[in-house]
């Protein structure tokens, strides 16, 4: 009893985690049922431009387990990192779901029919048969992949793994520009999606320094007068 009680003690903090996603993975089946039968239509000029390239499926499934790799990490390494992650992760996913049930929106830019048949083709193929093109805005794939990266920046355990700290850059990117090369997005959610995650990144990440700042900078004029 004294061990379960020790391990209880020591990884509780996950247990928020453990309920916010059943939270979030009820909710959003509930909005891909109800919002693929009538939704609005989001689309931009640009999306015309984008070309198909299959192959960024590969980043795009990447995406679950570089997310999941970072939040574990953090959640054996950092309490303190852990809880900065999952508030960032947290409250863009709850806006999103929020977004989708007050304005169910969707895209018509998947390809009629495939160009190429190839593995990657198969697996967008795949992807296409099990997600539908519902629930886009603004795209958790694009805000996910700059929260696992700002972790893995302001991880203090990863402060001197440059190259892993460049891998995962370039994966982040990689993902985010999948979403638009496979057809997964519009380019619309994507730079809401980059837009909503440096907004978060500000409350979450930089929230401290700029209050310190600003108390510094009082103190100075208190000082002064």
């Amino acid at each position: 009893m004294k061990a379960l009680k020790n391990m209880y003690l020591k990884y509780r903090h996950g247990i928020p985690l453990l309920v916010y996603m059943v939270i979030y993975l009820t909710w959003f089946t509930w909005l891909e049922d109800r919002n693929r039968r009538n939704y609005s239509v989001i689309h931009v000029p640009i999306d015309d431009y984008i070309p198909f390239c299959e192959i960024f499926v590969v980043p795009y499934f990447l995406w679950f387990a570089y997310v999941a790799a970072v939040v574990v990490f953090l959640f054996f390494k950092s309490r303190q990192e852990f809880y900065k992650s999952c508030a960032f992760l947290f409250t863009g996913m709850t806006i999103f779901l929020i977004i989708s049930t007050l304005w169910p929106n969707g895209h018509h830019l998947r390809l009629a029919q495939m160009p190429r048949d190839n593995i990657f083709t198969q697996a967008v193929s795949f992807l296409w048969g099990i997600d539908t093109p519902t629930n886009i805005w603004p795209s958790i794939h694009v805000y996910n992949s700059m929260g696992a990266h700002f972790a893995v920046m302001h991880s203090a355990a990863l402060e001197n793994k440059k190259g892993l700290r460049i891998a995962s850059g370039i994966l982040a990117l990689s993902i985010i520009l999948s979403t638009m090369f496979i057809k997964q997005h519009s380019a619309f959610d994507v730079v809401t999606g980059i837009v909503l995650g440096a907004v978060m990144y500000t409350l979450v990440y930089k929230r401290d320094a700029i209050l310190a700042a600003r108390m510094q900078r009082k103190m100075k004029k208190g000082i002064s007068t």
